[in-house]
This record gives C-alpha cells, structure tokens and sequence, in this order.
C-alpha cells in the first residue's frame, strides 16, 4: 500500500515514459579545456588525490626546486621512451615530474593530469581513489626523489633546498657542563593544540627553557651528581624553504576516537626566526622568511579535500579578481556614447583584449552580449543584418577563418582603433590599479591564487585570514628565506629555464590541441531536439499524452545551435508540410503524469544559446492555445502532480469501514487541496499529507480546515505524495491507528544511566539520573549515590567513568566540570566507581605488560604530571610486581600496537604530552644508549611450502637440522603458522648506527648461542631484516652503516648460512626456488636462484633462469609464486598480464609490480611438465592452513558477536554500535634502485 511510486503501474495514467528509446547523439571527445582568465593551469583529481594536487602545485611553483629539477638532462636521468627497454637506467619519477611542470608551464589546458607520475609511483587504481595525508606524503615523496636521484648531480636536491637542524641542549648550572643532540628535519612540526599561532609554538619549542630543581633534578655526567639544569632546542641550521606541519588531527582517549582541532591558529605573512636560532649575531634579514603556499584541509579526520593558496612568485599568471574581470567592460564605458553605439569600434575593442585577437564568432557574440548588456540580434540586428554576414562586409577589418568559425582582426585594419582604443583602455587600467592596489605588479601586493585541483582562483593577500580556524583551516605551510631574489628574465616567462626537449614536446602539444579543438567545436555545435507534434497529442488525466504511437509522435531533429528560434521554426515549417495556421514552438517537459508544457519560445532573432534551449530539449510543436479541442494551461504554476489517494475502502450500509485503498490521481500544482475531497465524491472529512517518499506512517500531519484553500505547491505537495482522507467521525479511531501504524515520537534524551561499579550492595543496579548539558558531575554523582542508596561515605571517595560501547571503563570525570565541558553526551552510561578522580594536576594513565594488549587487561595509575617517565616506570613496575631495571615505557600508538619508546626517561609526563587516559605499554628490555642500536638477532633456517609437506627445509647455503618436524614422524607434522619460518633467537646485539653489517656479523657471531653454529666469517652469512616474524628486506653490503640502512629502533635481523661467499647486483633478485615431487603433493629441497631483473623483468626471463638452473626445457615446466600468508600459489605466465582500464595498450610486463610483486626471499615453485601434469600447484599443509586461517576467522566473528553482545548488557538502552573502520591504508612510493 505504501510502496514506490515510481515501482509501480499506472495505466491508467499514463503508458508513455517519455525520454526512452530516444536516438541521442554520440558526443565525441572533447579536448582539454584550454586555460582560464588567470593563464593557470590546475591538475585533474583522480578520485582522491586532491593531497597530492596541492603539494605538487607547491613544489611548481617553488622556482628553485622546478629549476634544479629541470637542469638534470636525460643523460642524468635517461629518457622515458627507454623505460622498457631491459638494459636502460631510467630514472621515471623525476622525469615524470619534469614533464608535469612543463604542461602547468606551457601546455594551454585547463587542468593536466598525473596519471603518468602516479602510474611511475607504482599506485594502482584503488590507491588514486584513496585519500592520504599530505604531511605524510610531503615526506615520502622527498625520500623517492632523494633515492631516485642518487649518482646524479641533484643528489643532494631536498637536502640542499630543505634541510635544517635542530639542537637540542641541557645545561649545568653548577660546572656548565652542555650536553647537547643534534637532530635533522625537513619540516618542522608544531602544535596546534592549546596554542595560539605558529610564533607562539615555536617560542614554546625554541625559547622556553625547562628548568631542573627541587625534586626534579639532573643527573650531570661531569659532576657525577644530582643538579640544577636547563634544557632548551633551537634552530641551529635555517634551510632556504622552510615547511611547518600542523598537528591539526588529535586522539580522544576518552571517546576512543579521532578528533580534528579546528581551533584559531594564526600564522603571519613575514616571520622572523631569529629569536628561535642558535646563532643570532647575523643581521635580521637573513632571518626573515615570507609564507608562499598555504596547503588547507577541508574536512574532519576520516576524510576531507585539500587545496592551497599559492603566491606566484614569477607572476606567471593574470592576477585579477573576478569584480575587475567584468570590470574591464569599464573601457568600452569610457568611450563616447555616439561610439559606443557603433557596432564596428565596439567589436574592434572587444578584438583587441583578445590574445593574438582571435576569437570565434560565438565567443565574439557572448563577449558583446556581457560588454554591453544586449545580444547582437536584439540591438544590431535589424540594422546591420546577422553578425557573421557583418564581419563578411568588414573584410577590410575582419578576418574570417574559411569555416566562418573564427574571426581576428587584420593588422592594417587595427592600427587605428589600436591606438585609440588603447589610450581609452590605459586611462581605465590605471584607474583600477589605483583603486585597488596590486593590479600594478607591484611588490607590495603580491600575486596570490586559490588552486583547486583544476580551477584557479585569484585571492587577496588577506584572505588567507580566513584559513586560521574552522573545519577549513591551514594544514601545512612554506616558506621562503626573503633573501632569495628571481632574476628580472624569470619575471611573466614561463619558459624560462626549461629544457629544449620539453619545449619542443610542449609546442607540438599546443598545436594538436589547437587542431582539436578547432574540430571539436565545429563537431559540438548540433543540438539534438526531440519534436513533439500537437495534433498527434490528446489531453486526458491532468497531462499530455500522445495520440497515436511514440515513433509517430515525437520527431527527431538535429540542429545548430548558433542558428536563430527563426531558422528553427523555418526548419520546422519545411518538415511538416501538412501544418497549416499559426505554429508556436514551446518548451515541455516529461513529468510522472505525462507531458507539461513549461515556457513559449518568443524572439525570433535569439539563437539556441540565448533562448537557453539545451541539448536533448523537448519542444512542443502546436498553435499555442488547445490541443484537441481543449485549452492548455502552460507554466511551472499549474504542473500536473501524481498524487497518491489512500482512502476506506467502501462497505455495505452500518458496517465499519473496510481496509485502506491506494488510488493515483493527476492535479494541478496551483488547485486548491479541498479538490481531492471533490474528485472523490466524498462527504467532507479529515485530510492527512505525508510529505515523504516512500510514504511514512510518522510523518502524516492532518491539515486545518483553513488551509483546504491553499494550493498543493503552498503545502509543499509533489509528484509522489500522498493524501488520506477519512470521515469526520473516524477520526477518533483512526484506520492508521487500528492497522497499528501510528509511531510516537521519540522523546529526547536528557538522562544519564549511572550503574554501580563500587562492590557494594545495594537495591538497585543502575538508575536514571535527569540532567542538562550545564549540570555538574559532583551532583549528578551525589544523585546517584542516594537514589542506589549507597554508603554516604561514598561521596568522599568515588567517582564517574564513561563506558565505551565495548564496556571498558574511561578516564574518571572531574567533579566540577560540567557534562559538556566533560564531553559526556546525553544519555550515555556512566559507571560509579571507588576511587578518587585525580586533580588537575594529575594523569589517569593505563597501561599493559608487553605488547600483546588484550581488552580489559590494561591496568590504571594515577600519577603526576610532573613526575618523570622513570619515576612513572617504577610506579607501574610496583603496581604490576616486578622489579628489575631491565624495563623501559612505549606509548600505543593509534592501531592499538606498540608504538615509539619514551627514550628520555628523565624528561616529565607534561614535556611528553602525555594525557589522562593514554595508554603506555611496559616492554621488557634496556633501551640503549643514543645512537646505539639494540638489534634482537635470529638465526633464520628456511622451510619454504614444503614445511608444511613434511620434507627437510635445508637451503643451498645452510645446513642446520629443522626442529620443527621432530616428534611427527608418524602423522606429518602440524603446518606451521604463516609467521613460523624457522626463526630462532640467538640473542640481542647493542652495537653503534655507525657500525657495519659486517661489524654486526662478528657480534652476532660471538653470541653463546651461535658458538655451535660453527660459523667461519661474516662473508659466509646472508642477513635480513624481519618483518612480522618473517625475512624482509635483503641487506646486501657488509661495508654499508647501519644507519644507512635505516633500520630504525625496532629493527630485527636475522642471518642465514652460506656455503661460498655471495655479491648480489642492485637489480638481482634471490629467489627460493623448489622442485615439486611428482605424484605428490610436496616438494624437494629449496635451490636458491639468484635472478638478474636488469635483462628485463619479464615472465619469459624468471621462466629461462629457472629453467637453466634445473637443466630442463622452458617450455617444458611451470612456475609460481608461493604467498605463505593466504597458503595460497600464483602461477607465472608472460600472457595473464592486467591490462589497465584507462589505457587501451596492454601494460609492459613487469614481475616486480602487480600481482606478484616478486622481492628477494620469494619462494618460486617449479613444476616439470614431463613428470607432472597435475595442475594444482598447493600441498596437504597449504589445505590445513586455509582450513585453520578459517577457524581462526569463525573464531573472530565469534568473539566480536560476544563482545557487542556483552556491550549490550551493560547498557540494554544504547543503539548497536556502528562497525568499527578498517585499518587505514599506508601510503607509499615505489623506486627503483639507482645505487
């Protein structure tokens, strides 16, 4: 009864859906839009890469950086017409990149694109449509340019342009001792919490100094004691661009969510940084830096859109406001009246604005239409005949393309109106630039833009303000030392200083484009127009409908749009011979109950563009009165609406009214609503409206009698709406209310749960307590207490914690803060708890032994925030019952994982910003001292797929017994765990980031527990880096530091035997090799095949180095990738490459990127087809996997319904929790190796 409208059949109505089957025209391609006003250009946004647009425009317009990337040649970087090739070295990403700044340089197109650098970043079609931080992006970028440059003479690019460093310092004040660490950055990150701008953060960070005394004292190396000290940073190295990161995104502890700080953050124009620098003695300029760029996020934490405001530094664009743009007609203003009226000068003005005074003939007409006010047909017209034919008789001044398409001006023509034109148009110039400063080009008013992917805007200077708060606020900004001067030849020459090649590719470009547009624009000017004739129509049910059928009834009629409604309707007039009368030509539209005519077509001499008719237009062919013989109302006023009618159903005389019918019915937009009760035949009752759609049974109002006057448009009535009517004296049992249809409102939340949490007995469990968003915990805490009819002694010592929608108790809530400062919303649980809240001098913290945190095992304290982090490590030590200094603190990061080790132990909770409720983990273990590194060493014995089949693991280069197989000789053994590859620890290794891989061989050599390894040298051991219990990335250089390795401080390794010594190329990939058993579902011992990817990365090479290993035939075997992770083998084939849905060409084959993604340690089963001819490639382990990778799911699923379940209990009234969000994606750039 109540269902979709649009679902269902009325015939009864209407059996025509006009719109269907219509023979629309194919459009073709258009071109790229060329460049707006502003001489711009944007870049296209993929689907979600709007972070990576505003970063790109950036580093565009930073001259410096564009320059010195544009100074490598191709025989730096290669060329990208050899990137396939297998031998060539080419360096596709800062050649990528080069090419994009050419085409927002050169290229005249409104927006380019980045599908080619992004496809060079090795991002498929799900990462373009993924949204990342831009922060993050800032920093991965800069490490793929440092790497793919490397051996180039713009090796030290980022460094050169954007390195600076930080010292930081803790002074004695007894013997002056300085203890000071110097850090690198290539942006500085700064507050935005509780702070008010970016001077006052940086004062925070580089001037405010924290002072050690009375009970926090320093430990003086020099002085062997406890004493007084002062720490402090500052700024000891300035880059020439400096980048500041806004700590715009922050974690609520106690919501257990994400938040965005929206908060007023100001930054200024000009700052000078001498105050935060180490040596200042330097005069102020060389301090003083300008903003530039100002990347702004729009949005909240788990989405948004980026764009930024740029200066031009080089004033390569139109800097003028879009008041001035139409303010340029001001110059056709101050020419005389009498030539004003003169079509020639007016049309020779308009010429001269033009760029090389090209126009089209459209184009001429629109810029007429907007200078003047009025059309050339209405003004001109009459007088002059047609524009084009005017332009023809002005041969001696205009130049018409063959086409009559463009028209420019002849030069002996121009010189004349030229000169006084000109003197009109400076006169104007130069009065706008005085009334708005800056149009000049002057210094003082610099040339700012609002780009937005594709569309760019100019701003003023001041509107930058607007971007200090809100959910559109600043995120990132640059700035550039006010020393950097651009020589005067850069000024407005945007091909300055780019490479010829790209010059020449960018001309070419210009011209195919212009080529292309030229056909497009005389291909786009038809307009497809369906005729519908009024003597083949009927008027019936409140519409039009057709007569005859569809085919007979409505024409199809292709037609230029630069004609005239004139010429339209001689075309007309031509077609229908048989039309006899008047013949006016209206607009109509398809509407739910047929057709409606909307508007009469007058002014003969507008064109299609004028008359605003567009393509696909329904045009109604009639005499502009009746149709049939009956008068047609026309206009939006009097639309006909398909109204539903739902009404009792009639019964036999004294019995009660039946069920409810549902009736379609067509009335006027402009009828009254007392109308429906007449179309009935009805007595006058009650009529109830429900506005929604599909109708609702909550939003049915009953209508005053008053209001039966006012029209359906009044009532807000449209097509789908529907209208009950029922008598007057049902109208105390109404039919919606005995089918049981009437839904109360829901009444407003302005309650709190309070449950007893404190272990006490007591009549009730849980109580409602009233309250406001003003109400004061202590009191609603003091209301719980006595309507549980709790101890009164509770008062003293209880509290209120928030319980999250798993059940987990929150940081207590401070008793003299209200609800809405707490942030407790209305109606959530709140559980009273024993325990004082702490004072707000104190931290809540929870925190967990080891880093497997599981839910509700987190243990709490209540400590200072003064206190220090080794002074909070003994408390939680105490609380947990352990002792020992071999322990150190991690924060948990976002993922719920351990996170960064609080390194400085003697720093307090307050300088770490630690807040109440952060949860910190308790490791076991010393953290070394800085610059050491603590590496956990494993001894790494390979087992390949054939682990889980039952075979000896042993590898070409080792030779040391599989413990995993002992006490299985029976069953086989249990298949292990996709993170069990073998991997026993030897030990920890406290070595120096100076020191080499080989450096850390000998110690791990020396360890007890490799003594019967019987190891030679650390030539003969290979070394990994483990990643989530399983070999990584492959270390290759024994001479290399380990901080060039960038291990980091979480770093694990593990070694493997080698029988001879081994000296992998940068290109060659290790790969494990396994020969499967025919007849079995096994395979033999893993052979290690060491492939060079530089003679092409291609199926048909693995398939040939595989092949010679195993002295067998290549056509002759079969190879595949092996994915312990999902159990799961991919076979190898050169013919199942993807093909890219964007592109038509196939994409060049490439092992190393998807699907295989094939890296060193690989394992690569290899099947002899002459021996075997089984298809299947899995063994009776990968089974057992999958099948306990699904029990192990079913378990999950289990224990997720278990615990909203339990969530559920502890607060029956709460809806069901949202589904949590999937983790988030990580951003990354994929580079070759250059090395």
């Amino acid at each position: 009864m109540f269902g979709d409208l649009f679902e269902e059949d009325y015939s009864s109505v209407s059996n025509n859906q006009y719109g269907k089957g219509k023979n629309l025209k194919t459009k073709t391609l258009e071109p790229p839009a060329p460049r707006e006003f502003t001489n711009l250009s944007g870049i296209r946004n993929q689907g979600g890469t709007c972070y990576l647009n505003s970063l790109l425009q950036t580093l565009h317009f930073t001259p410096e950086f564009r320059e010195a990337l544009f100074s490598l040649g191709p025989e730096e970087l290669g060329s990208l017409e050899d990137k396939d090739k297998p031998d060539a070295k080419v360096r596709i990403i800062p050649l990528q990149l080069q090419r994009l700044f050419a085409q927002l340089l050169l290229l005249d197109q409104e927006a380019a694109s980045t599908t080619d650098l992004t496809d060079s970043f090795g991002w498929t079609s799900n990462e373009e449509m993924r949204q990342h931080d831009v922060q993050e992006l800032n920093r991965i970028l800069f490490s793929a340019l440092e790497t793919s440059l490397v051996g180039t003479s713009g090796h030290d690019l980022i460094n050169r342009l954007y390195h600076g460093t930080v010292v930081n310092q803790v002074v004695c004040k007894e013997c002056k001792n300085v203890s000071e660490k110097q850090e690198d950055f290539l942006d500085l990150t700064v507050a935005v919490k509780n702070v008010s701008g970016l001077e006052d953060a940086l004062w925070n960070m580089y001037v405010e100094e924290e002072v050690f005394d009375c009970d926090n004292l320093y430990h003086c190396g020099t002085c062997g004691r406890l004493v007084k000290a002062a720490k402090s940073a500052k700024l000891r190295k300035l880059p020439p661009f400096l980048t500041i990161s806004l700590l715009r995104f922050n974690f609520d502890f106690v919501k257990c969510e994400r938040y965005k700080d929206t908060s007023c953050y100001t930054f200024p124009l000009r700052i000078n940084l001498k105050p935060f620098c180490e040596q200042s003695e330097l005069d102020d300029s060389r301090y003083m830096y300008d903003l530039f760029s100002v990347i702004i996020h729009k949005g909240g934490c788990y989405g948004g859109h980026y764009h930024v405001y740029i200066k031009d530094v080089d004033h390569l664009g139109n800097w003028q406001f879009q008041g001035e743009k139409s303010q340029p007609d001001g110059n056709l203003e101050t020419l005389p009246n009498e030539e004003t009226d003169d079509p020639l000068v007016i049309l020779k003005a308009i010429l001269l604005q033009e760029k090389n005074s090209l126009i089209s003939v459209d184009q001429l007409g629109q810029k007429l239409l907007k200078k003047t006010g009025i059309s050339w047909n209405k003004k001109y017209r009459k007088e002059h005949g047609p524009l084009r034919k005017f332009l023809q008789l002005h041969s001696q001044i205009f130049l018409l393309s063959p086409d009559e398409s463009t028209v420019s001006l002849l030069k002996n023509g121009s010189l004349q109106a030229e000169s006084n034109f000109q003197r009109h148009d400076q006169q104007t110039f130069q009065t706008l630039a005085s009334e708005r400063p800056g149009l000049n080009g002057s210094p003082s008013c610099p040339h700012w833009f609002d780009i937005n992917d594709s569309k760019v805007q100019p701003i003023e200077e001041k509107d930058i303000t607007q971007q200090f708060q809100g959910k559109e606020s600043a995120y990132m900004l640059f700035y550039r030392k006010s020393q950097l001067q651009r020589p005067p030849e850069a000024r407005a020459n945007p091909r300055y200083r780019v490479p010829c090649h790209l010059l020449k590719e960018m001309d070419a470009a210009n011209t195919e484009l212009q080529l292309k547009r030229t056909e497009c624009d005389s291909a786009s000017n038809n307009f497809e127009l369906h005729l519908h004739l009024g003597p083949h129509y009927r008027f019936c049910n409140g519409a039009l409908h057709p007569g005859i059928s569809q085919e007979e009834s409505v024409w199809d009629l292709t037609f230029d749009k630069r004609k005239t409604l004139g010429d339209l309707r001689q075309s007309i007039f031509q077609l229908l011979q048989f039309w006899e009368g008047d013949m006016v030509l209206s607009v109509a539209k398809s509407v739910p109950a047929g057709l409606h005519i909307y508007q009469t077509l007058d002014g003969d001499e507008l064109t299609l563009c004028e008359a605003d008719i567009a393509d696909g237009e329904d045009i109604f062919v009639w005499n502009g009165v009746e149709v049939g013989g009956v008068r047609i109302q026309t206009g939006a006023d009097c639309e006909p609406l398909l109204i539903r009618v739902l009404h009792p159903e009639p019964c036999g005389e004294g019995e009660a009214h039946g069920q409810l019918v549902e009736t379609p019915h067509v009335f006027p937009a402009n009828a009254e609503i007392g109308t429906v009760i007449t179309a009935l035949a009805m007595p006058v009752g009650v009529l109830l409206v429900n506005l929604a759609e599909p109708a609702k049974e909550e939003c049915w109002t009953a209508i005053p009698q008053e209001d039966l006057k006012k029209t359906f448009r009044e009532r807000g009535l449209g097509n789908g709406s529907a209208v009950l009517l029922q008598h007057s004296h049902s109208a105390e049992s109404s039919l919606l209310s005995r089918q049981g249809k009437w839904i109360a409102d829901v009444e407003d939340r302005n309650w709190l749960q309070v449950k007893n949490f404190c272990q006490s007995e007591s009549e009730e469990n849980q109580v409602k307590i009233a309250a406001t968003g003003n109400t004061v915990v202590f009191d609603i805490r003091i209301k719980a207490i006595q309507e549980l009819k709790l101890m009164k002694d509770l008062a003293e010592n209880s509290c209120l914690r928030p319980i999250d929608r798993n059940g987990k108790l929150l940081c207590p809530v401070p008793d003299k803060a209200t609800l809405k400062e707490a942030e407790v919303r209305m109606g959530s649980p709140l559980a009273l708890c024993l325990g004082k809240a702490p004072t707000p001098s104190q931290l809540f913290l929870f925190f967990a032994l080891g880093s497997d945190i599981q839910p509700g095992i987190e243990m709490e304290v209540i400590v200072e925030e003064t206190r220090s982090v080794r002074d909070c490590l003994k408390i939680m030590l105490k609380k947990s019952g352990l002792s020992g200094d071999a322990w150190h603190l991690r924060r948990m990061d976002w993922c719920y994982e351990a996170g960064e080790p609080l390194c400085e132990e003697d720093a307090t909770l307050k300088e770490l910003k630690i807040c109440s409720g952060d949860t910190l983990l308790l490791m076991e273990g010393k953290l070394p001292a800085p610059g050491f590194l603590k590496v956990p060493v494993w001894w790494y014995q390979p087992w390949g797929p054939s682990g889980p089949s039952g075979h000896c693991t042993t590898s070409q280069g080792g030779s040391w017994r599989d413990t995993s197989t002992q006490g299985e000789a029976t069953g086989g053994p249990a298949p292990p765990a996709p993170a069990d590859v073998g991997l026993v620890l030897l030990g920890d290794v406290e070595t120096a980031e100076d020191a080499t891989l080989a450096e850390l061989k000998w110690q791990a050599m020396a360890l007890p527990s490799a003594a019967e390894l019987a190891l030679r040298s650390p030539a003969f051991l290979r070394a990994w880096t483990v990643e989530g219990r399983r070999p990584g990335r492959l270390l290759r250089s024994d001479r290399q530091q380990l901080r060039e390795y960038k291990l980091g401080r979480r770093a694990e390794i593990c070694l493997e035997a080698l029988q001879k010594e081994e000296s992998l190329g940068p290109r060659d990939l290790l790969l494990r090799t396994r020969l499967r058993v025919p007849g079995e579902r096994a395979y033999a011992p893993a052979v290690d095949v060491v492939w060079d990817a530089a003679r092409g990365c291609t199926a048909a090479s693995l398939r040939q180095t595989v092949a010679d290993a195993y002295a067998l035939p290549a056509d002759k075997m079969e190879i595949a990738k092996y994915f312990p992770e999902r159990f799961e083998w991919l076979p190898i084939s050169s013919w199942n490459q993807p093909v890219a849905r964007r592109k038509k060409k196939k994409k060049q084959e490439n092992l190393q990127g998807a699907p295989y993604y094939l890296k060193d340690g690989d394992v690569i089963g290899v099947k002899n087809l002459l021996l075997d001819e089984d298809e299947d490639f899995g063994t009776a382990g990968d089974d057992l996997g999958k099948e306990r990778q699904r029990q192990q799911a079913l378990g999950r699923k289990k224990s997720r319904e278990a615990l909203r379940a339990h969530g559920s209990d502890l607060f029956p009234g709460a809806a069901t929790p949202a589904q949590p969000r999937g983790p988030e994606a990580a951003l990354s750039i994929r580079v070759g190796s250059f090395g």
